[in-house]
């Protein structure tokens, strides 16, 4: 029997993916790491739950979870204002949960990551990642190291021999999650993260969710002329009513 841990799990399509592999007679367990605590309502049987900061300097932890086969990051956070009004504090914190601690939870897993054994890692990444973000400086700039990472570490994979990959999963903008400080809705994420446990058990090593109907164009636009597609992309944000 297979045994998972989602970090960042409590919430949005974190939550989402937990309940689904939860549900899959595949896993006996599903661990939850996360700061915030999994609300009752969507508490399942088969979760195991613990309380942790990303931004602790000792990650062991996470040896705890050395029977895992799958692991799930979808920690992470990140606010919609112009660069000057974000504070040194919220800088320090946006690189240390959305970029270091996946790098370190990477590099604490990777023996396994790197097995000739079967292994499934997926990491949430973030549109914002592959292009300039306007009014989303900082949380785009921490993606977009991810994105870096999780290429280069996957191409020594490659060349190591195991068939093992990490899933670079960068979306848009994503309804049913508290990001926004909405509520949780696993109605609205169910479908993305059924595509992303698919996509993370092929051993694929990117998925962009709505490329096609989305981000093929954008990001088109955005290698043409990328000054011009930043402005698009700052007065898109301006009119979306989330800047506070």
């Amino acid at each position: 029997m297979r045994k998972a841990l989602v970090v960042g799990g409590a919430n949005g399509i974190g939550l989402s993916i937990a309940t689904l592999l939860a549900a899959d007679s595949r896993f006996e367990k599903v661990y939850i790491v996360d700061r915030a605590n999994v609300a009752e309502e969507f508490v399942h049987p088969k979760f195991e739950c613990h309380n942790f900061d990303l931004c602790s300097e000792d990650y062991s932890f996470f040896d705890k979870f050395s029977d895992i086969d799958t692991l799930m990051i979808t920690a992470g956070f990140g606010r919609l204002a112009h660069f000057a009004d974000i504070d040194e504090a919220h800088i320090i914190n946006s690189f240390n949960v959305n970029t270091t601690a996946v790098v370190r939870l990477i590099h604490h897993f990777y023996s396994k990551i790197s097995a000739k054994e079967d292994f499934f890692t997926a990491v949430m990444g973030s549109i914002a990642g592959f292009m300039s973000s306007p009014l989303f400086a900082v949380y785009g700039a921490s993606k977009a190291a991810l994105k870096i990472f999780i290429e280069s570490v996957n191409v020594e994979l490659e060349m190591a021999g195991t068939t093992n990959r990490i899933l670079n999963v960068s979306p848009g903008s994503i309804k049913g999650t508290a990001f926004y400080n909405g509520k949780n809705d696993l109605s609205l994420t169910e479908g993305l993260a059924r595509d992303i446990i698919s996509r993370m058990e092929a051993k694929d090593d990117l998925f962009i969710p709505m490329y096609d109907e989305v981000f093929k164009e954008v990001l088109a636009r955005y290698a043409a002329d990328f000054r011009a597609e930043g402005r698009h992309s700052y007065e898109y944000k301006m009119q979306s009513g989330r800047i506070k």
